[in-house]
C-alpha cells in the first residue's frame, strides 16, 4: 500500500461505527498519509465497486469502512479482481477485520499498511449454495435471537417482545441441526451450529439449551455476540462438512450476520478468499 496507490473507499452509514466522524477522521488519516484517495463510495445508496469500474479508473485499492456483512458483499463483487481489498472496522462485531489486524483501529491500519506494515494473504473462507463467509457462519434455529439483536440495538421494544417470545419458541422446539458427513456431535442436533473459518480448517461449535439456565446463558451469549460464553460442544475443524436438518426441514442461515435460507441439507467447504486482502496482523489467521 503506498500514497500513489489509487484508492476507492466504501463507506456505509448505516453500519454501527460509521458516524460522520468517524469517516471523516478516517479520511484526515487517508489524506495525511498521501494516499490517493479518489472517490468514496456511500454504500448502499451507491452500488458497490466492480473490477471493470476500478480498472477503468486506475484503482487498485478498495478499502472498505463498514460492517462485516458490506465487507462481505464487497469482497464477493470483487471476485477474481487484480487488486486488493483493506477491510476496516467500521460495524458493530468487525470480525473479519479483527481476524486481519487484531483489535486496531482504522486509523491505525491504514497508517500501519501505509508505512508498508500489510501483507497480501489470501485466507480461507466458508463457501455454500447460499454465498461465503469470511469471518463466522451460523445456522439453525437459534439464528432468530439476532432479530432480537437488531430489536434492542434500534431501541424498538415492541419489536423486541415479539421477537424474543418467537426465538424462544424457535430455539426449544424446532428442528435441530446435525453435522453429517463426517457426523460430529449429537444425533439430534443443535438449536445453533457456528462453523468459523481459519487456514487450519473450519472450526465448528454446536450449541444447546437443555436447562432453563443453559437458555438463558446461552440466549444472552448469542445477543452479545460472545457465542463461547454459552454452552457448546467444540466439535471439530475439518475442511469441508455436511449440515442437515433432523427432520429434513429448511433451516435459516447467517453468513457474516446476513441472513439466507437453506433447504434441509447443505454442503459447507473451506476455499480460499476470492481476492487479495491486507493483513497487518501477524500472529496466524
Amino acid at each position: 500500500m503506498t500514497g500513489t496507490q489509487r484508492t476507492w473507499l466504501v463507506v456505509n452509514h448505516a453500519s454501527g461505527s460509521n458516524e460522520p466522524d468517524s469517516i471523516a477522521e478516517l479520511e484526515h488519516s487517508c489524506r495525511e498519509i498521501e494516499l490517493d484517495l479518489a472517490r468514496i463510495v456511500a454504500f448502499p445508496d451507491e452500488p458497490l465497486p466492480n473490477a471493470a469500474q476500478l480498472d477503468a479508473a486506475g484503482a487498485s485499492l478498495v478499502a472498505v469502512f463498514a460492517g462485516d456483512g458490506t465487507v462481505n458483499a464487497a469482497i464477493t463483487a470483487l471476485a477474481g479482481w487484480n487488486g486488493s481489498v483493506l477491510a476496516l472496522p467500521g460495524g458493530t462485531m468487525n470480525l473479519l477485520s479483527k481476524r486481519l489486524h487484531g483489535k486496531r483501529s482504522a486509523e491505525q491500519i491504514v497508517r500501519l499498511a501505509g508505512a508498508g506494515g500489510a501483507t497480501i494473504v489470501r485466507p480461507k473462507i466458508i463457501a455454500c449454495p447460499m454465498g461465503t463467509a469470511f469471518a463466522d457462519l451460523l445456522a439453525g434455529p437459534g439464528t432468530t435471537w439476532f432479530d432480537v439483536r437488531e430489536a434492542l440495538r434500534e431501541a424498538d421494544f415492541p419489536a423486541v417482545a415479539g421477537s424474543a417470545a418467537q426465538a424462544m419458541g424457535e430455539t426449544l422446539v424446532a428442528p435441530g441441526i446435525a453435522c453429517r458427513d463426517p457426523a460430529l456431535g449429537r444425533a439430534e442436533g443443535y438449536p445453533l451450529v457456528m462453523l468459523t473459518p481459519s487456514d487450519a480448517g473450519i472450526r465448528i461449535c454446536g450449541f444447546h439449551a437443555e436447562t432453563p439456565q443453559e437458555f438463558l446463558t446461552g440466549s444472552w451469549a448469542v445477543l452479545r455476540h460472545r457465542f463461547r460464553e454459552g454452552p457448546h460442544d467444540y466439535l471439530g475443524m475439518v475442511e469441508q462438512m455436511t449440515l442437515a436438518s433432523t427432520e429434513g426441514a429448511s433451516f435459516e442461515v447467517m453468513l457474516d450476520g446476513e441472513k439466507a435460507e437453506s433447504p434441509g441439507s447443505e454442503v459447507f467447504r473451506l476455499v480460499p478468499c476470492p481476492v487479495d486482502l491486507l493483513a497487518t496482523r501477524t500472529d496466524g489467521r
